[in-house]
């Protein structure tokens, strides 16, 4: 789709209706959807757009386009409804109603990516909420900032955000499935600090919450348990976790096919592997940025790993030997070899003109430097502490 949307006007849809092609056609109606205006004139257009974009799609035999475009508009379409209700409790004063709209509305502009105007909303909405002390809409409200800051890379606030919720719940009753939710975002935030063992009991804890109510979030609680297991390098309980356990056997599928294929090519140290469950799993480990974001790091110390295994015996090597051994392209093994030279993971230089990676002894650190510096620093202190004390007296 284009990045630049066209007005919601009937004179948008002569457009399209006047395009040399089906593929133009389709261009022009996907920017008419685009368009942020949520008038009533405006959702008139849009329906009419969404009527001629599904029929063109399906004489196109576009069957994929026409079934994302189903889930692209079912937000569109709830966020203009949840608008227009909050405007009819706003006018009728229906102030606990228009809350509960307005958090969802929120929930929805984060979904669709709108984080800016989810974040206005929400910051209103919680002062309101506080005041009135309804504290179970004030655990939805603060999970859901969480969540809101955590996809804005803001990770003190997501904690803080958390905290609060924790805090709201330990006050009340909290429902089973909302109790899943608040440990599954305390496993994401842990997992985000490396703190995998953490991690591992929240996301087990919400797993078993949400097992217990038959609730589709269950497989992705075990997927993430998973992952924090491939990621302290106990790789080998994945498989005992997916085969032994009745809940394993009960949840197979190709989430847990796909972290058994990563558990498989870190037991290997292959990276072959490893770029084989990237390619065969996209939509279960690419695209699901929680664990894209995890295995990207994997991925990177996996590398390191690997090529210092190899350059160990030599002292000077070409760089497309290196990159036949790892089966890698010559581009990309450069490129990560000139990364670790600059992060002092080895000494070395790259000799691009021969194309050669040249490998230098370790320097050897002379003992008597930090000695001298540790003699300094005592010095410092003594001299310090003599200071004090003839203040004191001259005082």
């Amino acid at each position: 789709m284009s990045s630049s949307y066209l007005p919601a006007t009937t004179g948008s849809l002569e457009e399209a209706s006047e395009a040399k092609s089906p593929s133009e056609a389709i261009s022009i109606l996907y920017r008419i959807l685009e368009s942020p205006s949520s008038s009533s004139d405006a959702l008139r257009i849009k329906e009419l757009a969404i009527n001629n974009l599904s029929d063109l799609l399906r004489k196109e035999n576009r069957a994929e386009e026409l079934k994302n475009l189903l889930s692209q508009l079912r937000s569109l379409l709830l966020i203009a409804l949840c608008k227009e209700i909050v405007h009819w409790t706003r006018s009728e004063k229906r102030t606990f109603l228009r809350q509960r709209i307005e958090a969802r509305l929120a929930a929805l502009l984060m979904e669709n990516k709108e984080y800016s105007e989810a974040l206005t909303l929400l910051s209103g909405l919680i002062k309101e909420v506080r005041r009135l002390d309804d504290k179970l809409l004030l655990v939805d409200i603060d999970l859901l900032e969480s969540k809101l800051h955590f996809s804005l890379r803001n990770l003190p606030k997501a904690k803080a955000a958390l905290t609060a919720a924790r805090t709201a719940a330990n006050a009340i009753y909290v429902p089973p499935a909302q109790q899943g939710t608040i440990d599954l975002q305390s496993g994401i935030l842990h997992a985000e600090e490396r703190d995998y063992k953490t991690a591992y009991s929240y996301f087990y804890e919400a797993f078993e919450a949400f097992n217990a109510l038959e609730d589709p979030q269950a497989i992705y609680s075990l997927k993430y348990m998973l992952l924090c297991k491939v990621m302290v390098s106990q790789a080998d309980d994945v498989a005992g976790i997916i085969s032994s356990s009745k809940v394993g056997l009960q949840y197979q599928g190709p989430e847990l096919d796909a972290m058994k294929a990563v558990a498989d090519a870190h037991s290997k140290r292959s990276l072959k592997l490893f770029e084989v469950a990237l390619r065969n799993f996209r939509a279960q480990l690419d695209e699901d940025p929680i664990v894209h974001r995890h295995l990207s790091s994997l991925y990177d110390t996996l590398l390191e790993q690997n090529l210092c295994r190899l350059i160990e015996p030599f002292s000077k090597v070409e760089i497309a030997h290196i990159a036949e051994l790892i089966e890698l392209p010559v581009d990309h093994v450069e490129k990560k070899l000139s990364q670790m030279i600059l992060d002092k993971k080895f000494a070395g230089t790259l000799d691009q003109g021969a194309g050669c990676l040249v490998i230098f002894d370790d320097p050897k650190t002379d003992a008597i430097y930090p000695a001298t510096l540790d003699t300094i620093s005592n010095m410092g202190k003594v001299v310090d502490s003599l200071y004090v004390r003839s203040a004191k007296i001259m005082a």
